[in-house]
């Protein structure tokens, strides 16, 4: 069965973003695009919260068009061009949209059998960003990972990765990264009994 990975940048405290939604804090370099770009390339099926979903159907699309487009923004335009996108959205419903699925309800068991289908080969699916589709799938304990990317900052307040759980979730490391610009990333898994 495949699992369900949180993708995430997160500042040293435990914040995704400032309180306004701000990211402008996150690092990001040509090191950690190539680190991403091995692992994501592997994957066909990417998670997004809707709000995640808009901003990279306003970019991803045409990114590797542009005139100044970078070997990252041409990689990742033809990757996300032919991933399989899972959007958990209530207010998308009925939209029909290209390699794209919707998810509104019955999250739990539209998950299940999300990891179930195996769309092309059993990798690892995907979210990427998106906080408030997190916290609603760390609710219902189906998030299997965490791949964080630790930003050497403190913003003291935000919008918090781990918000909503009830119960101590045990998890077990598996590697860790440093970067040149100081982002560190650790990749959990839930350690479940």
């Amino acid at each position: 069965m495949r699992k369900i990975i949180s993708f995430m940048h997160i500042s040293l405290d435990g914040f995704v973003a400032g309180p306004k939604g701000e990211m402008d804090w996150i690092k990001i370099n040509e090191e950690i695009f190539d680190h991403v770009g091995k692992r994501i390339s592997k994957g066909d099926t990417a998670l997004y919260g809707r709000v995640t979903y808009q901003m990279m159907e306003n970019y991803w699309p045409t990114a590797a068009d542009k005139p100044k487009a970078t070997k990252h923004d041409i990689e990742h335009s033809k990757w996300y061009a032919k991933v399989h996108k899972v959007v958990l959205s209530k207010t998308m419903i009925g939209a029909n949209l290209p390699n794209t699925q919707i998810i509104g309800d019955k999250l739990s068991d539209s998950i299940k059998e999300l990891k179930q289908s195996g769309q092309g080969g059993g990798e690892d699916i995907l979210l990427f960003g998106s906080p408030t589709a997190t916290h609603s799938l760390i609710q219902q304990n189906l998030i299997d990972g965490y791949w964080l990317f630790v930003n050497p900052i403190i913003l003291g307040q935000g919008i918090p990765l781990f918000k909503g759980i009830m119960d101590k979730t045990k998890l077990k490391l598996l590697t860790t990264h440093q970067f040149n610009c100081g982002v560190t990333e650790l990749n959990y898994v839930v350690d479940r009994p």
